[in-house]
């Protein structure tokens, strides 16, 4: 099954994208920029949601991965 279709992999594959764009939004800040619209708007904005609520998110992977 693709992971869109099935819950449990879509929200493993968003928050492995959720984690992602945060570790480069680190590494590499040129690369996630604000005010980019398109692809680079999204990483900035899951960078974001990464950044604000990481208690969260790694609660929610630690979830996961039980």
């Amino acid at each position: 099954m693709s992971a869109l279709f099935d819950f449990k992999s879509f929200l493993v594959t968003l928050l492995f994208f959720i984690c992602t764009s945060a570790y480069v939004k680190m590494k590499a800040p040129s690369m996630v920029d604000p005010y980019r619209t398109g692809v680079r708007g999204v990483f900035w904005k899951a960078a974001r949601v990464g950044e604000r609520l990481s208690p969260y998110v790694s609660l929610c992977c630690l979830f996961m991965a039980f």
